[in-house]
């Protein structure tokens, strides 16, 4: 088969969108298939950088198309902004991007939820990232959602839209926050779909037509698979589902049709937001990595917080996924430490449990299990051959790949395209 996946494998932040870029170079197809506007990729070309929220990361690759499927949230106003700067770069969307029109639209009033919810629970936040995903995703499970398919015909979209945003400034209302402007919201919502609907295609058989053709398909994740909706420490998770079996249900694309799952593993662990982190460390150090690694939400800029690899998470990730081989990013943010630590497993009161095991509560108590290595001092970023690394460096990378029994593909130095070490 000719689809392959690419995951993150922790809680985000991983540097998917730089190994999209890389492995799109050879895709006719990259497709976001789950999440909105809250997850974030940099891709780095020479020197400048781009900062995606939706449009797939390959589309700067001449020949490859990209889909944003139907399992994604849309909000159309960062859409149009990022067409805006492709645009501006002499890409030509309306031959490259493809929009479902079963994707769900975030709208004025989720926004403005999102942050009322978060007020309301107080120093029980959840730590969202206040862009409306949640409450949009709430109301498609609750048949409340407006998809792009509506704005096809505007008479029915702006019945629906006056209809759900006066239930929703209801709510608003209750929590002591400014109702949204349904006029002026409808106003701009008419000037974006104007723009919108020449991309609006059924992706459904564009896919599966591909595939028959033995087409090249790649599939980005945008978030790890530590946030999954089912399968994280709920609630402290994002409202999709992040696992590989999202692909069936926000793209279409038969189970059995995957050919390769590809997870992106940093090599230190990091993350966005409230909820447990059983490796985290604080200080100096933490402050050190997170500045050397530029560790701050691409669509937040909120600092992250920065933890030791957590093995027994990232174990989880790969069985649940099928993971047939990792790339290891950001190593050379490890340069220059004296000892490196790996979490191998969790104890909780004295007994070895699995990640698996636990809710929110066990998580924000395990011990973490580590194994520890000395760390090398030399700058790595200009490497490119496994030869070539420091021995210290090599066993990092040996262990990792024996205690997760899964191949490493390559390893990252660097942002940039270029900065890679193939293994195998």
């Amino acid at each position: 088969m000719s689809a392959d996946a690419i995951i993150g494998l922790q809680w985000g932040d991983e540097g998917k969108g730089k190994i999209v870029d890389l492995l799109a170079r050879e895709a006719d197809y990259v497709v976001r298939y789950h999440g909105g506007n809250n997850a974030g990729h940099t891709v780095v070309l020479g020197k400048k950088k781009y900062f995606f929220r939706l449009i797939p990361s390959g589309v700067f690759h001449k020949n490859t198309h990209v889909i944003i499927g139907g399992g994604v949230v849309l909000d159309p106003e960062v859409l149009i902004s990022e067409m805006d700067i492709l645009e501006s770069e002499g890409i030509n969307l309306k031959k490259k991007l493809i929009i479902s029109p079963r994707a769900h639209l975030i709208l004025p009033y989720h926004k403005e939820l999102d942050i009322a919810y978060e007020k309301a629970r107080g120093k029980k936040k959840l730590g969202t990232t206040k862009r409306g995903i949640g409450p949009a995703y709430s109301d498609k499970v609750s048949y409340n959602g407006i998809r792009v398919y509506d704005l096809s015909d505007w008479k029915s979209f702006e019945q629906k839209f006056k209809f759900q945003a006066g239930v929703k400034n209801k709510i608003l209302n209750a929590f002591g926050v400014k109702p949204i402007n349904i006029n002026k919201s409808l106003n701009s919502l008419k000037k974006q779909r104007t723009r919108i609907l020449p991309f609006i295609k059924d992706s459904f058989e564009i896919l599966n037509d591909a595939l028959a053709k033995r087409k090249k398909i790649l599939f980005e994740g945008a978030h790890g698979i530590m946030l999954d909706l089912d399968w994280s420490p709920y609630p402290f998770a994002t409202a999709s589902n992040t696992v590989v079996g999202g692909l069936n249900t926000g793209a279409g694309l038969p189970p059995k049709s995957l050919n390769n799952v590809i997870g992106v593993l940093k090599a230190f662990t990091s993350r966005v937001g409230e909820g447990p982190l059983p490796t985290e460390i604080y200080g100096r150090l933490a402050n050190a990595i997170r500045e050397r690694g530029t560790e701050y939400g691409t669509t937040t800029g909120r600092p992250r917080r920065i933890g030791w690899l957590d093995l027994e998470a990232v174990r989880f990730s790969c069985a649940i996924n099928n993971v047939n081989e990792i790339v290891i990013t950001k190593l050379d943010i490890l340069s220059g430490l004296i000892e490196i630590k790996i979490c191998t497993g969790y104890r909780l009161n004295g007994k070895k449990v699995r990640y698996s095991e636990c809710g929110y509560k066990e998580l924000e108590k395990v011990k973490p299990v580590y194994k520890s290595f000395p760390g090398w001092i030399e700058d790595i970023s200009a490497v490119r051959k496994f030869s070539n690394l420091p021995p210290e460096c090599k066993n990092y990378l040996k262990f990792i790949k024996k205690f997760l029994g899964v191949k490493i593909k390559f390893v990252s130095v660097g942002a940039e395209r270029n900065a890679n070490i193939k293994i195998s």
